[in-house]
């Protein structure tokens, strides 16, 4: 049969902004805890569970997100999970105790857990090959500016019009995104009717469950190393229960055969290690500026805008640079140019010019865009069609995993930089934050050398230049949901 081979726009832009709400969820309280503190009347610190059990429940239930799209439909649950995100953000800013506050995140989580999965394996299921990296290109876009904007947006909500209205600016959109799906979200059929693997949910449960909790203790200032250490030995015995459950099911919770695909699993192994390294460096630029350079939060918020001016300014040529030159230079490129962005960051400090630190930043943010539009892209780029569900919930998963260890593993960096600085120049309060970032260099040689390993002409197809004629001639898709 014959298709148009433009771009659904419309469902790609709702799947976009359904995933900006759900990225920025996840971090936007950090800045307004204070004041959510006093209105709750317990301690800054605790409102961290408030972000605790949200990624926790996002973690937890990224993986049964595939299940239940090819069980019911992908129309069908995507409608479902905005409305539990936007209800349980209604009922969020209504909270009177921290309970009741952890309570509402975590069906916040919930909804949060289904509704970026399946939106994206709707925009999967509706694209040509040649059209996924522009279709990647606005998915792309929330993981890139939401935990920059997050800070920012948190404080200045927090101390103008009220903490609550963090959470309420999330019904209009909501409302308007939950609409927009019963329109542009193609209706479909389930495609099985096989039961959900029991035993592999419990197991990945438990093995994320307790990743994200040991991690976070591992981030905390006081850490109970008992407790992480236990919690990290969980980690490691249920994940390799979990892995050989998952290998002998007939119907595995997620499937891991798509990680014998060589773009797949460079988008998301060392796609992975990647996103975590590159989601910690805004968390590091606050440290540095607040901590070690004493300035106010809101200068250096306003500073780290500089990697959203970076991303914003390069994010026009990221498809053309990847159709141009491929995937595999484009990736290694913007690795190791954010390395050297990593490298030069350790020569600042509270005396460098507000406008190079700047133009730091923003380079940051150039070689920021482009990787993420390259990881993002690739890791479909070979996916057949009968393994793309199972490869979006693993893929979500294991991005789910990333994006959560992120600030956790750059506190542990910090911790062992700053202890490392204090030996040689105890008065260089700075100096261990600075240091922090060749360390980040260093440790993005590990998917460079990944995606370097890549053969040169992988996911061709997608990075090819578009053909000049607007139709193609497909065969005809296996059944969606």
């Amino acid at each position: 049969m014959t298709r148009s081979a433009t771009l659904n726009r419309p469902l790609a832009l709702l799947v976009a902004g359904t995933f900006f709400m759900e990225v920025l969820d996840g971090t936007i309280i950090q800045t307004a805890a204070p004041a959510m503190a006093r209105d709750l009347g317990v301690n800054a610190v605790d409102i961290n569970l408030a972000m605790t059990s949200y990624l926790l429940t996002l973690a937890v239930g990224v993986p049964v997100s595939g299940w239940l799209a090819d069980r019911f439909g992908t129309r069908r649950i995507f409608a479902l999970a905005i409305v539990i995100f936007t209800v349980a953000s209604a009922l969020c800013a209504l909270s009177t105790s921290l309970p009741m506050l952890v309570a509402m995140r975590v069906l916040q989580g919930v909804g949060g857990a289904m509704m970026v999965p399946v939106g994206r394996l709707a925009v999967l299921r509706a694209v040509d090959k040649r059209d996924l990296l522009d279709a990647m290109a606005y998915l792309t876009w929330p993981a890139l500016l939401a935990p920059v904007l997050a800070p920012v947006l948190g404080g200045v909500i927090a101390d103008t019009v009220g903490w609550q209205w963090i959470f309420l600016v999330n019904i209009p959109i909501g409302v308007v995104a939950f609409v927009l799906a019963l329109r542009v979200v193609p209706r479909s059929d389930p495609v099985h009717r096989h039961r959900l693997d029991w035993a592999g949910f419990a197991l990945v449960g438990l093995a994320l469950g307790a990743l994200v909790l040991g991690m976070e203790q591992v981030g905390l200032s006081r850490t109970n190393w008992w407790l992480a250490g236990g919690l990290l030995v969980v980690t490691v015995v249920a994940g390799l229960a979990a892995v050989s459950r998952l290998r002998r099911a007939k119907h595995p919770l997620l499937d891991l055969s798509a990680l014998a695909i060589p773009t797949f699993r460079v988008g998301n192994v060392g796609g992975g290690v990647y996103r975590l390294l590159i989601g910690a460096a805004p968390f590091l630029f606050v440290l540095l500026f607040q901590t070690g350079f004493g300035w106010s939060a809101s200068q250096a918020g306003l500073l780290v805008m500089a990697v959203f001016l970076g991303n914003v300014l390069i994010k026009p040529a990221t498809s053309p640079l990847i159709r141009r030159f491929g995937f595999r230079t484009v990736i290694v490129g913007s690795n190791i140019g954010g390395a050297v962005v990593f490298v030069l960051c350790t020569f600042i400090d509270a005396s460098t010019p507000l406008a190079v630190i700047a133009v730091l930043l923003a380079a940051s943010g150039v070689f920021r865009s482009i990787g993420f539009s390259g990881y993002n892209s690739v890791q479909f780029a070979d996916v057949p069609a009968p393994l793309t569900s199972g490869a979006n919930t693993l893929a979500s998963t294991l991005q789910q995993v990333a994006v959560g260890l992120g600030i956790a593993v750059a506190a542990l960096i910090v911790r062992a930089t700053t202890a490392g600085a204090s030996l040689v120049d105890p008065a260089a309060g700075e100096l261990g934050y600075r240091w922090a970032f060749p360390v980040l260099a260093v440790l993005l040689l590990v998917p460079t050398i990944e995606a370097w390993r890549m053969p040169a002409g992988s996911g061709a197809e997608v990075a090819a230049r578009r053909p000049a004629s607007p139709t193609v001639t497909r065969s005809p898709a296996p059944p969606a949901s």
